[in-house]
């Protein structure tokens, strides 16, 4: 293919965002290649972590990463518009304020909620769909117990306090458990008697969490029940009015607070794009994830539609987003480069099902998992696809999100992590561990038995005969580099020494001689590894006194400490500064140190240099490279 190739990317969802990182890091040096991703918001949505946010447990911005941080230092022009026209025949893209041309089309704009035609959903239900959603969610229940704090008649402050979940599957479950850890919260801060809210799951089948074996589901479904969860099964809701739910039996549940979760079904935008369409309005596919006749139109994610078996189309997962999106790149890379294109073959791992942030059912790899194992492999799991998206920066704000920040004792380790305490009563420890290092790199420098003898005067003398930077002074008990010339010299100088408390370790580890003979094989390395000891301990001094880099500080410290030990030179007394290295590391220099001021300037710089300046989405310029007409559109 010659001149440039462009390609267009329609959904920052999972399967379009990883397609774009993908082409772009495969591509990166390949100035010939273009790649645009387009989409209505600046954000990238952890769809799967939505109930999160709807439920109260996590602060709203914890389930957005920016998509100009995940593409700030990649090849990736980020748009951020609305599609208007897609157009296949002529290969071009029309938004609200560009038209882009297109070699390859990647769509993957989604799904959202399917209502079956059951009357006043629209009206007067909750989708867990978006952002939006949850954020509408989370402030409508928050609303209901402000209200029904102050509801005097009995019929109207039991329909405030009746929260119905529609659907056992993914969403409902979760979304469900979210709500039953979160009302003792919302009882308590309203003064409503939380023995009046009632919680329900109104399902239509005669099973829950149907993706799940029948064992699991059972543990998920007695988990919820013990806690105050009523599960309505062979229950089909026919109507919902302002005022509550009626169903197929007749029974009318009255309710201010429907959230429904039954089924899904393709982005209704997608059916103007000319492509053929199965289940759902989902977008067909075959088994190169290629629309079906359109060679040069891929479908990614919850949208598209291939049945690997009869009748089994592809799951709206994020599994399943990410593998079509390895199939996508795989086939576009190989259309480009004139090779033979690979089929879509699945290999999934399994389902996780989190019912609050302290209990969760999974099925991995036929490992079927409870509790608190079931929990950690989600968390895990969520690393490792943030890790893809956008690396450190990402799994660092879920750490925070999740466990450290956490409020209510939400988590799986309850309020360990997020206990808080005021860093105040860690200066004394800071200033006193920094002395204490400071004074043992001096001592080095001098000597230790001069130091002994002469005090702070022996600094003006410079280092002494038994100084740990004088060449040929070798202090490190390492038999391989005490040789007969230097040994006599290391006797004579340490004759005065103070006395050397009981090594903790009569001897070096084998496995630890073995590294420090790889790094000192020589008296010369040695000598110029107890150099290195003694800036470092005489740095971590001075770092800790000024409150400078604290934490890199106190890692060193607690470094040098299991390497003294390790080296069979150092006695129990030496293990206070471990555990008081430790304890300096959560933030001692963020209160009257240098760190106040510099942490969050190294922070915004390196924020900055790495993931990109944030500028307002509408200063944000589109690369007319891409435009089918240099004209601008865009300042209409």
């Amino acid at each position: 293919m010659s001149g440039n190739t462009k390609i267009l990317i329609l959904g920052a969802g999972y399967g379009g965002v990883h397609v774009a990182k993908k082409l772009a890091k495969k591509y990166k040096k390949n100035d010939s290649i273009q790649i645009t991703l387009v989409d209505k918001n600046p954000f990238h949505t952890l769809m799967t972590e939505l109930h999160e946010v709807a439920g109260g447990r996590v602060h709203p911005e914890s389930v957005q990463i920016e998509l100009s941080k995940i593409f700030s230092r990649t090849k990736v022009n980020v748009v951020t518009d609305y599609i208007e026209k897609v157009d296949t025949d002529n290969k071009t893209v029309t938004t609200s304020y560009g038209k882009y041309e297109y070699d390859y089309l990647v769509v993957g704009t989604g799904s959202e909620p399917a209502f079956f035609g059951v009357p006043g959903i629209k009206e007067h239900g909750f989708t867990l769909w978006s952002f939006e959603d949850a954020m509408r969610i989370r402030k409508h229940i928050q609303t209901m117990f402000s209200l029904a704090a102050k509801e005097r008649n009995e019929a109207k402050r039991k329909e405030m306090l009746t929260f119905v979940v529609a659907g056992s599957g993914f969403t409902g479950i979760e979304m469900a458990g979210e709500l039953l850890e979160w009302k003792s919260k919302l009882a308590k801060e309203h003064n409503v008697d939380e023995k009046e809210v009632k919680l329900l799951v109104v399902e239509a089948m005669s099973t829950i969490l149907n993706m799940l074996d029948r064992q699991q589901a059972a543990k998920a479904e007695a988990y919820m029940s013990e806690h105050g969860m009523e599960i309505l099964k062979d229950s089909p809701i026919v109507e919902v009015t302002k005022g509550g739910i009626k169903l197929k039996s007749g029974e009318e549940i009255p309710t201010q607070t429907l959230i429904w979760t039954c089924g899904i079904q393709a982005n209704q935008e997608s059916s103007e794009y000319g492509l053929e369409k199965g289940r759902a309005g989902r977008l067909l596919s075959n088994e190169y994830m290629q629309a079906i006749g359109k060679k040069d139109v891929f479908v990614v994610g919850d949208i598209t539609y291939y049945e690997e078996e009869p009748g089994k189309g592809t799951p709206q997962i994020v599994e399943a987003a990410l593998q079509t999106g390895d199939t996508i790149i795989s086939n576009i890379a190989a259309s480009i480069e004139n090779k033979e294109m690979s089929k879509f073959k699945s290999n999934y791992h399994g389902f996780m099902v989190s019912i609050g942030g302290r209990y969760c059912v999974a099925n991995l790899s036929g490992m079927k998992l409870s509790g608190f194992f079931a929990m950690l492999m989600k968390h895990l799991v969520n690393l490792h696809y943030l890790w893809g998206v956008n690396g450190i920066n990402a799994c660092y704000h879920y750490l925070i999100h999740e466990f450290f920040s956490m409020e209510d004792k939400r988590s799986i380790m309850r309020g360990h992590l997020s206990s808080k305490g005021n860093r105040l009563w860690l200066i004394p420890l800071r200033l006193f561990m920094g002395i204490i290092w400071l004074l043992e790199g001096l001592k080095k420098f001098v000597g230790e038995g001069t130091w002994s003898d002469k005090g702070f005067k022996a600094l003006f003398d410079g280092p002494a005969s038994d100084s740990w930077i004088k060449a040929g002074n070798i202090k490190m008990p390492f038999e391989w580099v005490q040789t007969a010339a230097n040994s006599g010299a290391s006797e004579a100088a340490s004759a005065g020494a103070a006395a050397t408390p009981t090594p903790i370790l009569s001897h070096m580890p084998s496995f630890y001689s073995s590294i420090m003979k790889f790094m000192i094989p020589t008296p010369e390395v040695a000598v110029w590894f107890q150099r290195m000891v003694v800036c470092i301990e005489v740095g971590v001094g001075l770092a800790l006194l000024a409150g400078l880099f604290t934490f890199l500080a106190s890692a060193a410290s607690a470094f040098m400490v299991v390497n003294f030990v390790l080296s069979a030179m150092a006695g129990w007394d030496i293990m206070w500064y471990f555990f008081g290295a430790i304890a300096l590391m959560g933030g001692a220099g963020r209160t009257f140190g240098l760190d106040y001021w510099v942490i969050p300037w190294i922070s915004k710089s390196l924020g900055n240099w790495w993931l990109g300046k944030r500028i307002p989405v509408y200063s944000q310029g589109v690369s007319t490279s891409h435009l089918k007409s240099n004209k601008a559109d865009l300042n209409r």
